[in-house]
């Protein structure tokens, strides 16, 4: 059980590692170039879904079991992490169509990087 929990918080650490480093690559290529501010919902809802599948994977190598429930536990603990943290930053903060996208979205990805994790050799 402990090598589980210490597996799941790695996960959701290496998401929302990999989430800040993709979006301070999307923030300079903003900067930068002429990339549409338009493009900013689409590219997070990619960049939260590479995250948590990388986050996921990783996550549950270790485990070799249960590669469903670990993987949704990331996704959903790392949705958790980023709406509270949202909730705390911009008071204003409600949920939306984004927000249920998002939600599906690491879900799906966690559990789909949960059993890359668990098969990998």
């Amino acid at each position: 059980m402990e090598k589980t929990m210490t597996n799941l918080v790695k996960g959701v650490g290496i998401s929302l590692l990999t989430t800040v480093i993709l979006l301070l690559i999307f923030a300079s290529l903003l900067t930068y170039t002429n990339i549409s501010e338009t493009m900013m919902n689409p590219v997070i809802i990619v960049i939260t879904a590479i995250s948590i599948l990388i986050g996921s994977s990783i996550g549950n190598i270790k485990i070799k079991k249960n590669g469903l429930v670990n993987g949704a536990l990331i996704g959903g603990i790392y949705i958790a992490a980023i709406y509270l943290i949202s909730g705390i930053i911009n008071w204003k903060f409600n949920l939306e169509i984004q927000s249920i996208i998002m939600i599906a979205v690491g879900m799906i990805f966690g559990i789909l990087g949960g059993i890359i994790g668990v098969n990998k050799k």
